[in-house]
């Protein structure tokens, strides 16, 4: 039976807050993480036999989505800013190659931007290529791409399949005309279905959409729309994303007529109605904004409680540390988060003069371990094992996290969570707004006064 949801829970819970694809969260990230402290986690990690995962950042877009959030690099469609940008990015794996050492077995490869198929065939194989060269590629593992079906053709695709990528994420968004025309991406249903079908023929082992609620001039017939085409395609996987509506960080979001965004009550609603079509639509929910189909890895991942979540979204975690390659890439190496440089010129100049881009990070306390552990455990399985806490850090729960008290009676009150001896469990509501639920147990959250401004829960 679908959750039914009335305008003043709305009003009490959606409210900003962090995404929690890490924790602590960028906005408390500092200039303590330099090119030194990121070399010598290099160097530990070349001396352990702990396995790798890397993402590759491709800034470039031809056109700016008005939705876009991400940093991202516009330029025409022209050979030589790949090139140039290749350059720079094989100075990068040549110098993290030489402080790791000796070649790592990769787990898990993952290809983002911007618009990773914005590179030429040419291109693509050269990538490729030169991280065959640099590490261990599992091929049984993950190894997957990005893709925006107004930048590619078959060829290309039947290239991507020829080197070995294996998953295939696809920026679906909205299929109604109207909402593509105002977020400036239009690309019909039948262009996308052409190219899934294509995809499905080559036999990737996973297609995945991404999709976003709370667009401008979205209703909850023309998503639900949307929803019906997406579940005639079945892919393997949905992520269904929350439209972050954040002028002040992304300037080009101001050029969005507020009036054209659905209210919070409309937007919930769109949520709901698609969570449950999906659902019924033979789809597990996985955690708090994805769905599979039971027999993909993910539910697997889900149900064994073996789930984990990145900047990339909920994934499977095969490897122990996390390494990001390019312009505004994150790496995650002994409890450090690295963070290169977000601008082009800066990433170039840095590379060039033989140094790593790195322009800030965190390095994590034992308290931000432990809550890290937490958080992570909320957005990925509901639920916090005190058995396993306990097991992981020596310290009953309840002991800890005794400041944390009142916000837990609070949320079990707000009939958000249920709580006994062994666990804390999210309710069904709890699920929705699992990131109210988060939010108590973030130290950085309490300096009110310097608080950063994130976009809203739903």
């Amino acid at each position: 039976m679908p959750l039914t949801i009335d305008k003043n829970t709305i009003k009490k819970f959606d409210i900003a807050g962090p995404r929690y694809t890490s924790y602590p969260t960028a906005p408390v990230w500092s200039n303590e993480v330099n090119e030194g402290v990121y070399i010598e986690k290099l160097k530990n990690l070349g001396q352990s036999d702990k396995s790798l995962s890397l993402y590759m950042h491709i800034p470039f877009c031809q056109t700016l989505c008005s939705f876009c959030g991400c940093s991202v690099v516009i330029r025409k469609r022209e050979e030589k800013y790949g090139d140039q940008y290749l350059e720079r990015l094989f100075k990068e794996i040549d110098l993290v190659r030489k402080y790791i050492g000796d070649k790592k077995l990769i787990k898990q490869f993952h290809w983002g931007g911007g618009t990773p198929t914005y590179l030429s065939e040419r291109q693509i194989e050269r990538l490729f290529n030169k991280v065959e060269e640099n590490f261990i590629l599992d091929f049984e593992s993950e190894i997957a791409i990005e893709i925006d079906p107004r930048t590619i053709d078959q060829p290309k695709v039947k290239k991507l399949k020829a080197l070995g990528f294996n998953r295939i994420s696809m920026g679906v968004q909205d299929f109604d005309q109207k909402v593509q025309g105002a977020v400036n991406r239009v690309q019909p249903f039948e262009m996308v279905q052409d190219f899934y079908d294509y995809c499905r023929e080559l036999k990737f082992n996973s297609v995945n959409f991404d999709l976003i609620y709370g667009l401008p001039y979205q209703t909850r017939e023309s998503f639900m729309d949307t929803v019906e085409k997406v579940i005639s395609l079945r892919p393997d996987r949905i992520a269904l994303y929350s439209f972050a509506y954040v002028p002040w960080l992304r300037k080009h979001q101001n050029k969005i007529d507020r009036a054209s965004l659905p209210s919070n009550n409309t937007k919930l609603d769109i949520f709901l109605k698609a969570r449950s079509q999906f659902l019924e639509g033979g789809y597990q929910a996985i955690a708090m904004d994805h769905f599979a189909l039971q027999e993909d890895e993910l539910a697997a991942a889900f149900n064994q409680e073996n789930l984990y979540r990145n900047f990339m979204g909920y994934t499977v975690k095969p490897a122990d540390e996390y390494i990001g390659f390019g312009l505004t890439s994150i790496g995650f190496l002994e409890n450090t988060y690295v963070h290169n440089v977000k601008a082009l010129p800066q990433y170039y100049e840095a590379l060039d003069n033989g140094h790593l881009a790195v322009e800030r990070g965190k390095i994590l306390s034992s308290d931000d371990q432990i809550r890290q552990w937490v958080i992570n455990a909320l957005m990925c399985q509901f639920q916090i094992d005190k058995k396993k806490f306990r097991e992981s850090f020596q310290v009953e729960f309840d002991e800890y996290f005794s400041e944390e008290q009142s916000h837990i009676q609070q949320c079990t009150h707000d009939q958000l969570i249920s709580v006994n001896e062994e666990r804390i469990r999210s309710t069904e509501l709890g699920k929705i707004f699992i990131r109210n639920v988060c939010m108590g147990f973030d130290f950085y959250l309490r300096d009110q006064e310097n608080r950063p401004r994130f976009s809203k829960t739903i």
